[in-house]
């Protein structure tokens, strides 16, 4: 089993490393305190064409495989989480078109999202609906050649800022999962509307953002895939999606470590550096242990989807040890700190508020227990 990167891996994972350093890393605390998108750090995104990442150039993509994807998920999430969500969220926006939409489809849509010059959006949560995708509210009622969609959605990332959102409801609501279907909708569509953005604990520059639509008139030609067949299709893009989350758990454990492996060499007490103490050192140990073991699993999932295997069970369990293991570590970065940790001086306290969301979104802890053991046990 080979775990090395290939060369052209290694070298935009190098890439995104000195992106992130040179130009996210100075700005994260104040776009964090401030809840400001960072604008002029996407604009670097584009230009780099990280928003095509694992996307194949014949659709405007910059190509790249699911661990190339990881790898700069990984990267981003070390210096700022908010980063890493932003990118992670839109690939997978993109992937309900990639994965099931029509050639048509794919050729007129995907190149404007590849580019960054329209932001993709996934769209199923609502206030009543986030784990059981049955209890959709929202409508889609079909009249000749068209759709007629009414409802609203939450915790939309990238919402605020997207341009092409790729929209679940229910169109044949009797069938529950079966009775859902996936829409392409452009923001200028009338009827839809961007409602207020959250103000988040952690993640905090990335747009959160509630979306609405109202008697809003969709051509049927923008259906996803078959009527119907909406929910398969979004689980199928949440296993991906996931691998994406995990990456960026891994990075903001490393993250955390690492500055935590800095402030213990530096910080002296009792006249010797506080790394010299035997309790310090195993917690560092185990703290690193937990960032490789979830890096490798994150990894393998990873390298399994660019083999097209099923990867359900493998993205979960990549998504579950990497979120509990940046909540775990982040919490050990704050302790290793002090008092000092407890304060903004240092980025332990963001770390720790961004690794939270990792155990929730796109699947909860508990959810991802589920899936694991329906595999398993099946």
């Amino acid at each position: 089993m080979d775990f090395s990167l290939t060369e052209e891996q290694t070298l935009i994972r190098d890439m995104v490393r000195e992106f992130a350093e040179k130009e996210v890393k100075p700005i994260a605390a104040e776009i964090d305190r401030n809840h400001r998108f960072p604008v002029e750090t996407v604009e670097r995104m584009k230009e780099l064409d990280l928003f095509g990442l694992s996307i194949p150039e014949e659709y405007g993509g910059s190509g790249g495989d699911t661990v190339t994807y990881a790898l700069a998920c990984e990267e981003l999430a070390k210096v700022c989480a908010s980063h890493s969500a932003i990118l992670s969220v839109h690939i997978t926006g993109i992937k309900s078109v990639l994965l099931f939409g029509t050639e048509e489809q794919k050729r007129k849509y995907i190149p404007d999202m590849a580019s960054g010059k329209k932001i993709a959006c996934f769209c199923l949560t609502e206030p009543g609906a986030g784990t059981d995708a049955s209890a959709l509210q929202s409508r889609g009622v079909r009249q000749g050649d068209t759709y007629i969609l009414n409802g609203s959605k939450i915790f939309i990332t990238n919402g605020g800022v997207g341009g092409t959102y790729c929209l679940y409801v229910m169109t044949q609501p009797e069938k529950k999962l079966k009775g859902i279907t996936g829409f392409i909708v452009d923001r200028e569509t009338p009827g839809f509307a961007v409602g207020q953005s959250e103000d988040k604990m952690g993640i905090r520059a990335s747009v959160t953002s509630e979306i609405m639509y109202r008697d809003m008139v969709v051509p049927a030609e923008n259906m996803i895939g078959a009527e119907g067949e909406g929910f398969k299709y979004a689980m199928k893009v949440l296993d991906s999606g996931r691998i994406g989350m995990a990456a960026q758990a891994v990075g903001i454990a490393q993250g955390a470590l690492d500055a935590a492996v800095a402030y213990v060499k530096d910080r002296t007490q009792f006249g010797k550096p506080i790394a010299a103490n035997q309790g310090i050192q195993w917690m560092i140990a185990e703290m690193a242990a937990q960032v490789e073991a979830a890096r490798l699993l994150t990894y393998r999932a990873a390298a399994l989807n660019d083999q097209g295997v099923r990867i359900s069970k493998e993205a979960a369990m990549a998504k579950l040890v990497a979120a509990t293991t940046a909540m775990d570590v982040t919490v050990k970065a704050v302790q290793l700190h002090g008092g000092i940790g407890y304060t903004k001086a240092y980025p332990v306290e963001r770390f720790m508020r961004d690794a939270k969301i990792t155990e929730i979104y796109e699947g909860t802890n508990e959810v991802m227990k589920m899936v694991i053991a329906g595999s398993v046990l099946s």
